[in-house]
């Protein structure tokens, strides 16, 4: 299919097989059907009002959305989030209590100005069609062409302050979008993997969050377009395309590095795991890793507010472990005073993301004998 942007016209193919309904009201396979003209899917994900959405009919093969992680977990680990219950730190937003539970936020993220963040959306449904300059050029055309089309299902927010230290109570919020599966373009092995995760579309359906009311209270929460936040995320590229789409309510930018630019003005400063993995020599997803690091999961294993939790504990971990506590917003005054002298360092692993850009960095030497950990080894 034909799409036309701005400045540029390239094709798509979609994969096996996008769901969406047409104006008439039936349910139709969209691998047949014209995008921008004829059979137009009546999904607000084809509208610059939409929200977006995670990779699946296949999902994003080195974040391993699939099995995020399919490692099992290690006999013996440690929860370093102590005995906590799941229910009474992360809690679910929906509609209802969206301003509410915002106004929460903003008065919790000076004290707390790290900010981990996941995303759960319908999988991967079309590929971008060539040829392209390079093997760059083309991911970021597959992530541009997915975010543009779908929409979000869910955000996790965990927020702790520049020691990893969690606030009290509740630290991690869940935001559910609205998201309907008899209107809205999906791909069906992922929504199938996110139910067995325990995602309760009907309810999204009928009380999830219109993501025009989220960009509105997240625009003025303070913790976009504040150089005093450290952002981190897990292989996140698809993470900030519709973190970027619900905040500009437009499609991602034709070039990449534009993205990063409009990236760099709502987060000014962000750190990924995986990208931060590539100079410790480490390899896996999310949850063997964090298996790896002796680090047990509280919540729900898919789910956006427990996988944002577990990807704060693995950035603390390798923060402390890998790079001497040197990682952290250069604005921010916590993270000034233990980065002094450091800043060079530290900012040379800011704002990449996995898999997109250039991902040329120098390899750390393995921990000292003297720090390192059983299950560093």
């Amino acid at each position: 299919e034909n799409c036309r942007t701005a400045n540029s016209v390239f094709s798509i193919a979609f994969l096996s097989p996008p769901i969406g309904r047409c104006k008439a009201g039936k349910l139709v396979d969209l691998r047949h059907s014209t995008v921008l003209g004829g059979l137009e899917p009546t999904s607000a994900a084809m509208d610059a009002k939409s929200g977006v959405g995670k990779e699946g009919g296949g999902l994003p093969e080195d974040k391993d959305r699939s099995g995020k992680d399919k490692a099992n977990k290690k006999r013996g680990s440690q929860d370093i989030f102590g005995e906590l219950d799941h229910k009474k730190i992360i809690r679910e937003v929906w509609a209802h209590n969206l301003k509410e539970e915002m106004e929460r936020i903003m008065d919790l993220v000076d004290d707390y100005p790290f900010i981990a963040m996941d995303t759960e959306f319908p999988g991967i449904v079309a590929r971008p069609v060539g040829p392209f300059r390079n093997s760059q050029e083309c991911r970021y055309r597959l992530l541009k062409c997915n975010v543009d089309l779908l929409k979000i299902i869910q955000m996790g927010l965990c927020f702790c302050d520049a020691e990893g230290r969690l606030p009290p109570g509740v630290c991690v919020w869940q935001f559910n979008f609205k998201f309907d599966l008899s209107e809205d373009m999906y791909a069906r092995d992922s929504i199938e993997f996110l139910k067995k995760s325990g995602i309760d579309f009907d309810r999204h359906a009928k009380e999830g969050i219109d993501v025009m009311d989220f960009a509105e209270v997240l625009i003025t929460s303070a913790i976009v377009l504040n150089e005093d936040v450290t952002w981190v995320t897990f292989h996140s590229g698809y993470d900030y395309g519709y973190l970027l789409r619900l905040l500009t309510c437009e499609k991602l930018p034709d070039k990449e590095d534009e993205f990063f630019e409009l990236l760099k003005t709502y987060c000014p400063c962000v750190y990924d795991v995986r990208f931060l993995m590539k100079s410790c020599r480490l390899k896996g997803g999310l949850s063997s890793v964090a298996n790896h690091f002796g680090i047990k999961r509280c919540g729900p294993q898919h789910q956006a507010g427990s996988d944002s939790l577990l990807t704060q504990a693995v950035f603390f971990h390798l923060r402390n472990n890998h790079f001497d506590g040197r990682l952290g917003s250069p604005h921010n005054s916590s993270s000034r005073s233990n980065n002094s002298g450091h800043a060079d360092r530290s900012n040379k692993y800011m704002n990449h993301l996995y898999g997109l850009g250039s991902e040329s960095q120098p390899v750390l030497p393995a921990p000292s004998k003297q720090r390192r950990g059983a299950s560093d080894k």
